[in-house]
């Protein structure tokens, strides 16, 4: 089955560290094969809270997702992050 990291962002303090930690991010979850499936974009809640971004990225497995949010290359993404936004993270196994 396949491994999905899901990210529901609750607030972004700086958009100059988000666009730093997407590169590196991004870096991250290509060594790892990740696809990108949500990444932003247009976006309407219907429900609960309101997210200024959802990002959703496909792993061909579980435990490669697990390897990918492990990884140092993502870990080295997290700190330039951290303090600058609040997030819900998850992996999860799907089809």
């Amino acid at each position: 089955m396949k491994g999905y990291v899901v990210c529901m962002w609750e607030k972004i303090t700086s958009e100059e560290k988000l666009k730093e930690y997407a590169l590196k991010a991004t870096s991250a979850a290509e060594k790892y094969s990740g696809k990108f499936l949500i990444r932003g974009g247009k976006n309407r809640t219907n429900e609960g809270m309101d997210s200024p971004r959802t990002t959703v990225l496909e792993f061909t497995n579980y435990k490669t997702a697990i390897e990918f949010y492990d990884s140092p290359e993502y870990q080295e993404a997290l700190k330039v992050i951290k303090d600058n936004a609040v997030r819900h993270h998850q992996i999860i196994e799907g089809i």
